[in-house]
C-alpha cells in the first residue's frame, strides 16, 4: 500500500516540479538580460549627473526626464534582487518538497504590480509634476476612482491571497460552480481554467471565496463515485445491479480488485430512485478517473435501454 499510495502522487509531483522549474527558468533569464540592461543604464545615468551637471542645470525639462528615468531604474533594480532573493530563498527552502509555485507566482505579480506603480511616478516626475503633491490633491477622485473599480481592486486582493495561499495551484483539476477544469494560470484578476472541452474559462477570484470549491487534485483518493438515476417504475434492486456490472469491475485493469465495489441507493423521490456506485482506481490519475466513469455510465445507459 505504501508504494501504491506513492504512485498516486507522481502524475502531480511532476507537474508542479514542471511549472516550478519553469518559473525558475524564466527568472534566470530575465535576471541574466533586462536586468543587466537597467543595471548599465543606471549606471550611465547616474555617471551622467555629475558629467553633465551644467547642461541639466540649463535644461530642466530634460533634467526632469533623467530623474523619472533614474527613478524607475532605482526602484525597478531593487525590485528585481528583491525578487530574485525571496524566490531563491524559498526555493532553497522547499528544496526536497513539492513546490506548488503559489509563491513564486505570488512573488512575481507584486512584483510587476510594484514596476508599473514606479513607471506611474517616473512620469509624472518626468512631466514635472510631484507625485506627493497630486495624491494629496487627488484624494477625492481616488476615492471615486476606488468606488468604481471595487470589483476590480477586490478581485486584485482575492488574487494575491489566492497566490500565496496552498490551497491550489496550478495545475491543479477544480470545480467551482458549474465550470470544472485544470488551473493553467492565476491572474490579478482571474483563474484561468482549461475545461473539459479544452475552452480557456476566466473565473473570477472573488468567486473562488463566495462559491463551493473542490479541488480533485488535492483530495489525492482513489475512490470514484459514479451517481445516476432511474425512474420509480423502472427501479431495480441494489443486488441486480451488482451483479449486472460484475463482469464490467472484474475486467477492467484500471480498477483496484482488491478493494471491490459497491452499489448504493443514494436517495429516494417521488419519480425516480438515485444510485451511486462506488469504486476504487489504482490510481488517482484524472484521466484514469475519466475513463472509469466513462464505462460505467456507458454501462448505465445500455441498462436503462434493457429496461425500456
Amino acid at each position: 500500500m505504501p508504494q501504491k499510495k506513492s504512485l498516486v502522487t507522481v502524475e502531480k509531483t511532476i507537474n508542479l516540479f514542471l511549472f516550478a522549474n519553469h518559473q525558475r527558468l524564466k527568472m534566470t533569464k530575465s535576471i541574466s538580460i533586462s536586468f543587466i540592461v537597467r543595471i548599465i543604464l543606471l549606471v550611465a545615468l547616474t555617471a551622467s549627473f555629475v558629467q553633465f551637471e551644467a547642461f541639466y542645470k540649463q535644461k530642466d525639462s530634460i533634467l526632469n526626464i533623467a530623474y523619472g528615468l533614474n527613478t524607475f531604474l532605482t526602484a525597478s533594480v531593487l525590485i528585481s534582487i528583491g525578487h530574485f532573493i525571496l524566490v531563491k530563498l524559498y526555493n532553497s527552502r522547499n528544496e526536497h518538497q513539492v513546490v506548488r509555485g503559489n509563491f513564486v507566482l505570488g512573488i512575481t505579480r507584486v512584483a510587476t504590480v510594484g514596476n508599473v506603480f514606479f513607471i506611474i511616478v517616473s512620469v509624472m516626475i518626468a512631466l514635472g509634476i510631484n507625485p506627493k503633491d497630486f495624491i494629496t490633491s487627488m484624494t477625492i477622485v481616488a476615492m471615486a476612482i476606488a468606488v468604481i473599480f471595487r470589483e476590480y481592486i477586490t478581485n486584485m486582493i482575492s488574487g494575491l491571497i489566492i497566490m500565496f495561499s496552498d490551497q491550489f495551484s496550478v495545475g491543479d483539476r477544480i470545480k467551482i460552480g458549474e465550470y470544472q477544469g485544470k488551473i493553467v494560470d492565476i491572474t490579478l484578476a482571474n483563474l484561468v481554467v482549461r475545461d473539459e472541452d479544452d475552452d480557456a474559462v476566466m473565473i473570477p477570484n472573488n468567486l473562488v471565496f463566495t462559491a463551493t470549491l473542490v479541488n480533485k487534485t488535492s483530495q489525492k483518493s482513489n475512490k470514484i463515485v459514479v451517481k445516476f438515476e432511474l425512474p420509480v417504475d423502472h427501479a431495480v434492486a441494489v443486488e441486480e445491479l451488482e451483479q449486472y456490472f460484475k463482469p464490467l469491475f472484474q475486467n477492467n485493469p484500471n480498477l483496484d480488485h482488491g478493494q471491490g465495489f459497491s452499489v448504493k441507493i443514494a436517495d429516494l423521490a417521488k419519480d425516480f430512485v438515485k444510485y451511486k456506485v462506488e469504486v476504487s482506481t489504482i490510481s488517482s490519475s484524472n484521466r484514469i478517473h475519466q475513463q472509469v466513469q466513462s464505462k460505467i455510465l456507458n454501462e448505465v445507459l445500455q441498462f436503462k435501454g434493457r429496461l425500456n
